[in-house]
């Protein structure tokens, strides 16, 4: 497996790298460039109309390799990387609706918050109740570190894990907002699944995982400060149903809790600013939220925060992979 895995990362890499080269000045060419907002940090004016959108390239790059790389797996009727890769685009589907309205029919907002949480939900619940169909999730809730399950019935595991999903996708959207940060801080929790998919044998996740990771470093290329393309609602939506995908391919939605660590302080941070703001009359606990914006307005350049959130991420999920070992050698 070790071999179709790393297979699977360079040909999604090597994609990715390459599309760029075409699919960045076709953005360029049709004007679908970021609109700064002015209540962001003044030095982000600068970044007015880079191409944003550019999550179509990793999302090409990983979806040729999972169909190339798992063919053998589709031909004996295994399609379960197929079924993880699909939930993931059909977030990436919501995010690219969001980004054409905004960019190209020039609607500030995109979708309403409604339109956006109507579609996530549905695609969470025929995801969820699809793996189920096929057995290969149960609606016992495991928890990391002490390795027990607890029984949950069906409609009370799906309305929480609904909102877990929901909530969990927009973390990883808010992550996205400084250059490079999504993808570098996305690198470490899909590695973690990588290898969990080896060690277990699970082969379609594994798949999903690795071909993800090589597109991302691909996309990176361009991506990294200073950006020469936004990834945009379309790759950043497209991360957050990855990741979710595979955690319930593996049937332990918890660890993301612990590995998406960054995801759930910077989702959290935004909820803390929120509701501080409203209690207070206008005051504030962070110079802005997400948490990645307070450091920069604190001075933090750009590559110092992705490097830091990265580092978070890292050790998140080596966390979360020693609070699941016993499983993986039960």
């Amino acid at each position: 497996m070790i071999v179709e895995l790393i297979f699977a990362a360079l040909l999604a890499f090597f994609v990715t790298a390459v599309s760029g080269k075409l699919i960045i000045p076709y953005l360029r060419k049709l004007k679908i460039g970021q609109s700064i907002l002015e209540i962001g940090p003044k030095w982000h004016m600068g970044k007015q109309g880079t191409p944003t959108m550019g999550g179509i390239m990793f999302i090409l790059g990983s979806g040729i390799s999972v169909f190339l790389a798992g063919l053998p797996q589709m031909l004996q009727g295994d399609v379960r990387h197929i079924l993880i890769f699909a939930f993931a685009a059909i977030f990436g589907w919501i995010g690219y609706i969001d980004d054409y309205a905004k960019v190209v029919k020039k609607r500030n907002k995109g979708l309403t918050v409604m339109q956006k949480l109507i579609l996530q939900f549905t695609a969470a619940a025929v995801f969820l109740s699809f793996l189920r169909y096929l057995g290969d999730f149960t609606s016992n809730l495991y928890i990391p570190f002490i390795d027990y399950t607890i029984p949950v019935s069906w409609v009370p595991y799906l309305i929480f894990m609904l909102i877990f999903i929901v909530g969990f996708v927009n973390g990883a959207n808010l992550t996205d907002g400084v250059d490079g940060l999504a993808a570098c801080v996305t690198l470490p929790v899909l590695l973690m699944f990588a290898v969990i998919g080896a060690l277990s044998q699970t082969t379609g996740a594994a798949l999903v995982s690795a071909s993800l990771s090589g597109a991302l470093f691909g996309f990176l290329i361009y991506n990294y400060n200073p950006a020469k393309v936004f990834m945009g609602d379309t790759g950043s939506l497209f991360i957050g149903g990855a990741v979710c995908a595979l955690a319930f391919a593996y049937d332990m939605p918890l660890i993301l809790l612990i590995a998406g660590i960054v995801y759930v302080i910077e989702a959290a941070s935004v909820i803390i600013q929120v509701l501080y703001f409203k209690l207070t009359n206008g005051k504030r606990v962070f110079k802005m939220a997400p948490l990645h914006h307070h450091y920069e307005m604190c001075g933090m350049s750009e590559k110092r925060i992705c490097s830091v959130f990265a580092a978070v991420s890292a050790l998140g999920c080596a966390i979360g992979f020693f609070s699941i070992i016993s499983r993986l050698f039960m």
